[in-house]
């Protein structure tokens, strides 16, 4: 949880560098999708374990977007090489520990 809370202000402290048409256009979706895929992690800890798998799915999905919209902004040249590189990695990162807690929460049931 303290990851995503923590890209979410990466995210938000780039938006003050990012042209008014792109902020109000691609970056607001990435801002919007990072705070979904926040109220999700934080929803999913503290649900009982079957509420748990439909909501982390839904978080993986998020991020899949938030990816590809990333992806998307750098290709545009909304924001610089470094700055994606690093919101890529942190990505990365939590796209990972998503998994790892859906593999977890799915060996349990076996």
């Amino acid at each position: 949880m303290h990851k995503i809370s923590e890209f979410y202000k990466q995210v938000y402290s780039l938006s003050g560098k990012i042209d008014k048409r792109d902020k109000f256009g691609i970056w607001l979706k990435i801002e919007n999708s990072c705070l979904e895929t926040l109220r999700l992690i934080i929803k999913a800890s503290f649900t009982n374990k079957l509420g748990k798998l439909p909501l982390l799915d839904s978080a993986r999905t998020e991020i899949e977007v938030l990816k590809r919209l990333l992806t998307i902004a750098h290709e545009l040249k909304i924001i610089q090489t470094n700055y994606y590189l690093q919101l890529e990695s942190d990505l990365q990162e939590i796209s990972k520990m998503t998994n790892g807690w859906i593999r977890y929460l799915t060996q349990k049931e076996h």
